[in-house]
Formats: structure tokens, sequence, C-alpha cells
């Protein structure tokens, strides 16, 4: 990976999930190498913004699969974006979880 910060090398895997997926703080911070750094990988989903080019953030949630950053988009907006994309919603937490999974690990190998 070119020299880049933590946050830009979460904003570069949270590019690549696919539309209609969803994976966790903690998967992404394993795959960058800083098992144990989840806490950082959603500071790195608060501060995305205004990052360019954009950063779906709303398919980052809790290895749950609760919608713990939902707070930071205001309303149900997180909820509506991954709706959109064919993700069901439940009480905050996405339906079939395991099934819409998508793991850096598997699917990045030579990132």
């Amino acid at each position: 990976m070119p020299d880049l910060n933590f946050y830009d090398k979460v904003y570069q895997v949270v590019r690549l999930i696919p539309p209609g997926r969803v994976t966790s703080y903690g998967a992404i911070a394993n795959f960058l190498g800083t098992k144990g750094s989840a806490r950082m990988v959603g500071y790195a989903m608060q501060a995305c913004g205004a990052a360019d080019p954009p950063v779906p953030a709303h398919r980052v949630v809790n290895s749950a699969g609760l919608l713990s950053g939902k707070f930071h988009f205001g309303g149900d907006l997180m909820e509506q974006l991954l709706a959109s994309e064919g993700v069901k919603v439940e009480n905050d937490k996405v339906v079939d979880f395991k099934k819409v999974f998508w793991n850096p690990e598997d699917t990045m190998a030579g990132f």
C-alpha cells in the first residue's frame, strides 16, 4: 500500500465494499494489520464527510450488524442508504448480517 495515513487506508478499503454489502469496523482493522483498533476505524468513519472521493460509511457497522454509527448520519439516513442498496435493516440491525457481510480478508488478497 502506498504511504498513506491510517484514515486514508481505511477509506480505501471502505470504498471497495460493494453496494448491498456491509462490513465491520473490526474486519477493516484486522485487514489493515491493526487488530484491536476497531474504534479508530470508527473515528475514521466519523471524519470521512469531506473525503474525496466519497466514502460509503453507511456500509460499515459493528460486529453484531448494528448501525452503531447511525447517529452520525442523522435520522434514519444510514438505514435508508442501506435499504436503497437492498440491505434490510430491522431495529437498527442488519438482517441476514452473515449473508451480506463483506470480509476484506477474503476478497482483497494482495491489496
